[in-house]
């Protein structure tokens, strides 16, 4: 089932922009705790004032002990999003001692990969598989690539969007496939537009030395005769290029977005079919269990793609499941650099900007997805990653290649007329004046936030990490000063309690064995026999 709808123009005409008011969003920001005089990555355990990093609903940790990432609930209002993040900050800033989160996507100094210490969640089956999963993360692709952080971005379009475009549209099938299409489409054009995402947001140009310690076999380029920072002239998001979140061997899938079924089908294959690569992956060094399985993917999870769709699943319920029960919710945007510059990594003119990019997707045409269009948008993420900011790139284009200035400028002419529309829905300016700042992004690279972080390393004459811890400090120091009320620390006090007290209560339950518990979870993506 192809998107349903063709055009802006005729649904918002019939209906009104105010279709486009409330959207719902939400944040997952990762950040690394380091320590705050060496800018080393932090060894230190999860702190217990944090709570549990398993059942907090909203402060936890990723790959690594020191990754956390903080959840922000899901919210209609930007600044409400932004404040709650807000106080996710100033509480963790009050319970760090000697240590801050680290305001960038590339780490900090890493002493090799031994100095990544992987996340622990407890003796709880539903703890040991989010450790043993890390494990296999560890042993498939290395530690290092694990300490890089990011914002993922949830977002949403109201119901009251969705039943009106269906019935725009005749109420072709049902409500639930018209609205999974409908993701499917703004997810094909994503992939088709992902790029221009990379040079407005990208903020990772460079990376400190010790994060390539050993590999010789980068592209990068010393900064500076220290040789302590390496980076690309004209790069915008290192850590969405080759030393980010990517995988040869799962170059081998072929994910396609044309319709439900088969990507999930696609998934499940690879979560069921063993990889001859990873069969001799037994035990790590430290005696636990290498990984979950020896397939291409231990779980949906490790499918390294910059946007995913997404439902909220129920308890121990497999995602693919959750999306062949009620098809997509919502989607989730994982190529977003955290912006050093920022005290959150993210301001309300960025979330404005993803919105207009998004909106953009689902209400423009959405042709099928094909094997030469998707190596055409690999090469033009792979371009702009890596040299974005040349004054001479030139993307692929159905038409040939075409120089990138002119396809941004005719993307962002399409999504000014989207920001229109979400002006008019909000009562606001600030959709157009977020694509009035790409626009001068386009014509001015140094400005980018790419380009000012290479600028500010030359001006100041510091490498990459000291720059980032130079920014990490003030952004701690400025949430240390301002502490939450009394109210709203006491919340936080409370959360983290019951958090613990929840994971106790799950390490208690012994009634299955850890092995028991997985190959119940793995039946799931077992086909039906009906």
């Amino acid at each position: 089932m192809d998107l349903p709808l063709t055009a802006k123009h005729p649904l918002i005409a019939a209906a009104g922009p105010d279709l486009l008011s409330g959207i719902c969003r939400g944040i997952e920001k990762e950040g690394l705790r380091v320590d705050s005089s060496t800018a080393l990555l932090a060894q230190s355990p999860h702190p217990k004032t944090l709570g549990s990093a398993l059942t907090h609903p909203s402060i936890t940790t990723d790959y690594s002990e020191s990754l956390l990432e903080f959840i922000t609930p899901v919210a209609r209002d930007v600044h409400l999003t932004l404040a709650q993040l807000d106080a996710l900050h100033r509480y963790t800033a009050s319970q760090l001692q000697g240590e801050l989160v680290w305001g960038a996507s590339m780490p900090c100094i890493v002493a090799g990969e031994r100095g990544i210490p992987i996340a622990y969640y407890g003796t709880s089956n539903v703890g040991q598989m989010k450790r043993v999963y890390r494990n296999g993360l560890g042993v498939r692709y290395g530690r290092m690539m694990q300490a890089i952080a990011g914002i993922h971005y949830n977002f949403s379009l109201p119901e009251t969007f969705w039943q009106a475009a269906w019935e725009h549209d005749g109420r072709q099938g049902s409500l639930q496939d018209y609205q999974t299409a409908g993701y499917l489409g703004l997810i094909r054009n994503f992939f088709d537009r992902a790029w221009l995402l990379i040079y407005l947001l990208g903020a990772s140009p460079a990376v400190c030395a010790s994060f390539l310690s050993g590999n010789r076999s980068h592209p990068l380029l010393p900064f500076d005769e220290t040789g302590s920072s390496l980076y690309l002239p004209h790069a915008t998001s290192l850590r969405m290029g080759d030393l980010g979140y990517t995988s040869n061997a799962q170059s081998s899938l072929d994910v396609c977005y044309n319709n439900l079924d088969n990507y999930l089908a696609t998934l499940s294959d690879a979560i069921l079919t063993p990889h001859a690569d990873y069969a001799a992956f037994d035990v790590t060094d430290e005696g636990e269990l290498a990984q979950l399985n020896d397939a291409l993917l231990q779980i949906e999870n490790e499918f390294y793609s910059p946007i995913r769709p997404k439902r909220v699943a129920q308890s121990g319920e497999a995602p693919v499941v959750a999306l062949g029960r009620g098809g997509i919710e919502y989607i989730e945007v994982r190529c977003i650099d955290i912006n050093p510059f920022l005290p959150l990594g993210i301001d309300a003119e960025t979330m404005h900007l993803i919105d207009v990019f998004l909106c953009d997707a689902v209400l423009s045409e959405s042709p099928l997805c094909d094997e030469q269009g998707q190596r055409r948008n690999k090469e033009n993420l792979r371009r702009v990653v890596n040299e974005g900011r040349s004054p001479n790139l030139r993307l692929l284009t159905p038409d040939g290649e075409q120089p990138m200035a002119e396809v941004a400028k005719s993307l962002l002419d399409s999504m000014a007329e989207t920001a229109r529309l979400l002006d008019t829905a909000t009562g606001s300016r600030a959709h157009s004046e977020a694509v009035t700042t790409a626009y001068e992004r386009l014509g001015e690279p140094e400005n980018t936030p790419s380009g000012r972080v290479l600028r500010e390393m030359r001006e100041q004459k510091v490498p990459f990490w000291q720059l980032a811890l130079n920014y990490s400090k003030r952004w701690h120091e400025d949430f240390s000063a301002r502490p939450l009320d009394p109210t709203e620390f006491a919340e936080f006090q409370t959360a983290s309690a019951v958090s613990l007290r929840q994971q106790a209560i799950l390490e208690e339950d012994t009634a299955e064995t850890f092995r028991e518990y997985l190959e119940r979870f793995y039946s799931q993506y077992q086909p039906s026999r009906d």
